[in-house]
């Protein structure tokens, strides 16, 4: 499946609940999620995440949290 900012145009509330949806879609089923987002709230959900800097992986992080991943979005442009 893919998602492009699957979060972007819902309240909070939703989002969690279809970013947990996605998540467990994943793990229950076996099923592969690519998610594009600049949210590192929803990618922290993920059990990979690459972070790009013009159209090349930059970093790649698994079992992030929400700080780690954030932390290196802040530093990806200094």
């Amino acid at each position: 499946m893919f998602a492009d900012e699957p979060t972007g145009a819902l309240d909070l509330r939703t989002g969690r609940g279809l970013l947990e949806s996605l998540q467990r879609a994943a793990r229950e089923r076996e099923q592969t999620i690519v998610m594009v987002t600049h949210d590192p709230a929803a990618a922290a959900y993920a059990d990979r995440v690459l972070i790009l800097v013009d159209g090349r992986i930059a970093h790649e992080l698994s079992g992030a949290g929400y700080e780690e991943i954030s932390g290196v979005m802040a530093g990806v442009g200094a």
